[in-house]
Formats: C-alpha cells, structure tokens, sequence
C-alpha cells in the first residue's frame, strides 16, 4: 500500500492524552509516516470516511464524560442516522487514558471502540486501558502497546525499499521556529506591559480563547488562622461579561506562573524576558498555538503559557536528553525517558513532585544549551482550573463566588510543593488594587430538579459543599424547600464553612442539616456514619418523596464510603438485599436521582 498516512486524534483535559498522541507522531515520523496530530473537535469529523488509518487517544473525565476538547466529535459519532458501514475503510487503534479509582475508568476508550466497531471500522489492536492508578503510570500499558501498534502498521504498511526507520538518537525539528524581532526589545504587544494577559474580547459569552477578565472583589479566609488548611471564599466580579451559569455549573480560571519563576527560568536559558518573536509552524499543516499572541514577549510566553511549575512528563526527559553536553547528565536523562528507567523516574520525579524548573535546575550543563525553539516541543501549555461555582446569581447578581483550599504540602523535597492556581489566586489582594482573573464559565455535571416539590439530599464534605451552597441559594430564592445537607469537616470551631449562613436558613426552615465533625470527639465521625443514623428519614424521602441524591467532593475513599451507607439505608430501612439495594442505586443513578462530582 503506498498512501502511508496515518491520523492521531487525541481527547484530552488534562493533557496526558496529548502528551501521548504526540509521542505517536513523533515515533510515526521516525518510520516515515505522513503524519498528522489533532484535538477530535479540530477535526473535520465528516472526513473521517476517507482515513484509512487513525489513532485515537482519549481520557475519560468526571463521571465517564469526554473531554471538553471531544464533546462535539462524541455527539457526532453517536448520532443515530450514520450508517452500518460507515466507515469500512478504516483501520484504528484506541489508546484510553485514565485512573481505576473511578468507577467509570477509561469509559470513553471503551465506549469508543465499541462505537467505531459498530460502525464498521476495522481494529488494528484491542483497546489499550492506562491507568494512572499503575505504580509507573499509564506507560505501563502504553509503551507494549506501542510496540505493538508499530509492527502491526508496518506489516501494512511497509517502509519504501532503502528506506529505514529513523534511529532513536538522531532528533527530530522541532514544531516552531522563534524569529527574535529586532528593536526596542521593550517595545510589548499593543503597548501593554510585556506581563500583561494579551485578549482581544469579541462579542458572546468568555471562552477558553477569549475569557472575561474578571476583577476580584473579595479573598477572605474561612477557616480558623490555627487549622493546618488554608481555604478561601473568593468572590469575582462579571458585571458585563454575559457570564450566565445555574447551580452544579463550573467556572474555569487560567492561572499564571509566578514572577520570581519566571526570572529564574528566563536565567537559567538565558531568555531576555523583554525580548519580542513571532512563532512560525515548520510544517505547513500545524496550526499556530491559540492561546499566544502575534508577536510575543519571552516575559508573556514563560508566565502565562509554559507550565514550568508542573511534574514533567517521560517525554520531557526523553526531548532534553538530546541537548546534554555532559556525559552525566545525557546518561541519567537517557535512563529516565527508557522503558527500563521508569521506577527510577518516578522515584526521582513524581513521588517527590519535582516541578519542570526544579529539573531543568538539576541538569544545569543541558538546560544552557536547549535551543529556544524546542521550547514548545519540551513544556506544555498551563491548563485551565476547574472550581465549582458556590453562589447563586439570584442571590448574588453579577457575581460568581468559589471556595478554595490553598494546595501545600511537604514531600521529600526542602521546599513545601504549592498549587498553582490555588497559591496565586490566594496571594492576590483586591483591597490593595484592581485585581484580575481570566476566567469562563462551563456546564458542569450535576442537574437539579426543577420541580419544586422534589426533595434534594446533597452529601458535600470539606470543599465539595460548593455546588451545594450554590444549589440551596438558588433553590432557597425560588421557594424550594426539602434541602437537606449533610457536611462534614474536621472541627466545628475551625472549618465549618458557612455556618452562620447555614443556620440562619434552618432558622427560617429552608434548610435541614446534619453535621459530622470527625476531630471533635474521640472516634471519627464522618459524613456516611450520619447517612447510616439517618436512614429512615433518607429512605422515606428517597422512596415515597422521590428525593434526587448528590454526591461532591474528595475522589479517594468517601463517594464510595457513602455509597456503601447508602445502599444500607436500602438493607436496612427497605428490607432490600444486597444485591437488590447494589441495583436500586444503580436504578436510581440512571434516572439521574443519585449524581455524584469528585475530583482527586
């Protein structure tokens, strides 16, 4: 066969998908492939009948949901009317990313396969299931995978005669060329200071690509100054942003990297962060990045679209190895991108959490020599953060309100590891000037009922009340009664959100709530043991009142800790089985009365 092309599509929200359809191009170029790598929504779907070879590589996120950069595709490939035989001609392979603690794990790979089977598609390979959970990470699986995908696609599609693969130690060009401009080298985009986020706002509501720049107005602290976590009640301004969102929605916020990182990056490369380019594709088909303008500072390119702060990935070593001029450094870079040295990597990298910059600090002989238009091919792009949105429009017009727990903690490393966007949304001061935070506003996963009349029971421990402080505003201000909380935290006097807003709505007979404070006696109590004590209220409102049931918070062992109590309640309270209890929730969960929200 001569047309040797062959299509990677990839699905992904945090970015590991695309970190490894990447590494499929790369590895495709090295056996001369005509080869081309796209995000499922960039791609013209409708051309799909006339590949003959496609990779697609996705996560699952939520609760079996695509990621946000596939939604448009997943609507298209479902649709009922495509025929049988759809697409004969083509020949894929399925990589699906994602993590076992899920219950839906790798749900959208599977689903995936099934779909392009049904529509006629032929598989090179059995779907392939990463999973994060893997003491090495989804490689495990990826790399004898790829193994595979390579000897079954040159079994089709053989090399030309004389032609061989490309070695692993020649290096590949790099995605872009960085043309420096000459001139004022303080001269910055439209005038703005060279660390200034660069939007053009054009009309409809904020998007990833065009987000509202939002002024903060509040950053208050909400629990006690001696509880070992820092949370913040953060309240935003979206006067005129055409930001309209209902209880269970989602806002995103594009955080930055922080300046002292940005100065030690820009040494370390010997970057002049004033210093203007324009970026150039080296290959006619790649798009230029979205999210950059034309031209850019170094300044604007470091803080606000390098993820410098994040654990880097196996392909980072792998790239960096080929700029090693120290025979020691090249020899460790080597062993951390090889199959063999896995165990050693995440010993050195991922346990720790060692940041991109904390690397490149470590092999000083190699990053002096990274040219900078590999740049975009070693670092990805900073990602969006998610948070619920814990207000209500009815309540508080114009305004979007989040409750956020300030990520730090110690791992091996003398300095204490810091989220990102949690650390710089808390350092902001609004009272100290006018504070902005690009942000937008998604669909998120949990629907409320809209009869009035229908009980909700919202369990949200910690954090995860924030969907469920939207939800009783917004239910309290339509007249809705039958909102029962359950909320649990560590200590009544030092992490008790809310709680004057709490009890004067239970003083006003809007709000029923039940407490568990795990720390304030001797054995823990927690949200699922009040589940438990409370069964015949639950089971008479779940049952007879046809109450719909959420879930939010911490992914790790609590959704699953109250979907035991609950189907106990069902034993218990419904005289159910086992068995019988297992399928009443899986009924109810269907109908969309039980919905939960977790995040690791």
């Amino acid at each position: 066969m001569s047309d040797r092309k062959i299509l990677i599509l990839f699905g992904s929200q945090t970015g590991t998908a695309e970190d490894a359809a990447d590494r499929i191009g790369r590895e495709a170029m090295r056996r001369h492939f005509a080869c081309k790598v796209e995000a499922l929504d960039s791609y013209n779907v409708a051309k799909l009948i006339n590949e003959s070879l496609v990779v697609f590589v996705c996560s699952t996120t939520g609760q079996g949901d695509p990621p946000d950069n596939m939604k448009n595709f997943w609507r298209f490939i479902f649709r009922r009317n495509l025929p049988n035989n759809a697409l004969c001609q083509l020949e894929y392979a399925v990589l699906g990313l994602g993590d076992s603690s899920y219950p839906k794990f790798n749900f959208i790979a599977k689903k995936l396969h099934k779909r392009l089977l049904q529509l006629g598609a032929t598989p090179l390979l059995p779907v392939a299931l990463g999973d994060d959970q893997h003491d090495f990470g989804p490689d495990a699986v990826v790399d004898p995978w790829m193994q595979d995908l390579w000897r079954k696609a040159l079994s089709l599609y053989p090399l030309p005669p004389g032609v061989s693969v490309i070695s692993d130690n020649i290096m590949l060009p790099p995605k872009f060329t960085i043309n420096f401009l000459h001139g004022d080298p303080r001269a910055a985009q439209n005038g703005q200071e060279s660390n200034s986020l660069h939007i053009d706002r054009a009309g409809g509501p904020p998007s990833e690509l065009q987000p509202f720049l939002s002024r903060m107005v509040s950053n208050s602290r909400v629990t006690a100054e001696s509880h070992f976590q820092d949370v913040r009640l953060i309240e935003f301004d979206i006067a005129g942003s055409e930001i309209q969102f209902s209880a269970g929605d989602v806002v995103m916020i594009q955080p930055q990297n922080p300046r002292e990182d940005v100065d030690q990056f820009c040494r370390l490369l010997r970057l002049d962060p004033n210093r203007q380019f324009i970026l150039k594709p080296n290959d006619a088909s790649t798009p230029l990045p979205v999210y950059l303008p034309q031209p850019c500072t170094i300044q604007y390119f470091v803080q606000h679209y390098l993820d410098i702060c994040c654990v880097p990935r196996r392909s980072f070593f792998e790239l960096l190895s080929y700029f090693a001029t120290n025979e020691l450094e090249q020899e460790k870079l080597k062993e951390f991108s090889s199959a063999l040295g896995q165990e050693e990597l995440y010993s050195y990298c991922n346990r720790p959490r060692r940041t991109t910059l904390e690397v490149l600090l470590d092999f000083p002989h190699t990053t002096c020599s990274i040219p900078p238009d590999y740049l975009l091919d070693l670092i990805p792009r900073i990602r969006p953060r998610s948070f619920s949105i814990a207000s209500s429009l009815l309540v508080h017009p114009d305004r979007i309100q989040i409750l956020l727990a300030v990520v730090k903690y110690k791992t091996r490393m003398s300095k204490p590891r810091h989220g990102l966007c949690s650390t710089w949304l808390s350092s902001l001061r609004p009272k100290e000037g006018d504070v902005r935070v690009p942000l937008w506003v998604k669909k998120g996963g949990m629907k409320f009922p809209a009869d009035a009349n229908t009980p909700v029971i919202m369990v949200g421990p910690g954090t995860g009340v924030a969907p469920f402080r939207a939800a009783i505003q917004e239910r309290t201000a339509q007249g809705k009664r039958g909102n029962i909380l359950f909320f649990g935290c560590r200590q009544k006097l030092k992490d008790f959100y809310c709680q004057s807003e709490w009890e004067d709505l239970v003083e006003k007979g809007l709000l029923t709530i039940f407490t568990a404070f795990s720390r304030d006696q001797e054995n823990k109590i927690y949200v699922q043991h009040r589940i438990e004590e409370k069964g015949p209220l639950l089971w008479d409102l779940i049952r007879n009142k046809h109450a719909w049931f959420y879930i939010a918070g911490n992914a790790k062992l609590m959704p699953a800790a109250v979907s035991d109590a609950l189907k106990l309640v069902f034993q218990s309270e419904g005289g159910m089985a086992a068995m019988e209890a297992e399928l009443f929730l899986t009924a109810l969960e269907q109908s969309h009365r039980f919905q939960s929200e977790t995040w690791s």
